[in-house]
């Protein structure tokens, strides 16, 4: 369920997840190896909120590596 702070929305890290199409363990390993940059925003409790541009990112960085997937070697 999205949150809304001064008029803005946020989403969180599984909310993320499920939209983008990606395990939160791949979310984490790409901020960790600097694929994608964290979530410059939390709430009060230190969790991650994701604005729409940057889930827009997120969705951009799916949409490369699948490209690259498949124009990998084909068999047959």
């Amino acid at each position: 369920m999205p949150v809304i702070i001064n008029t803005q929305t946020y989403y969180r890290t599984a909310e993320v997840c499920q939209m983008v199409g990606i395990s939160r363990n791949t979310l984490f390993r790409w901020f960790k190896e600097g694929i994608s940059k964290e979530a410059q925003h939390r709430d009060r409790r230190g969790w991650r909120l994701f604005t729409e541009d940057e889930i827009n990112r997120l969705k951009m960085e799916v949409n490369q590596i699948n490209k690259l997937n498949n124009l990998g070697p084909r068999k047959g």
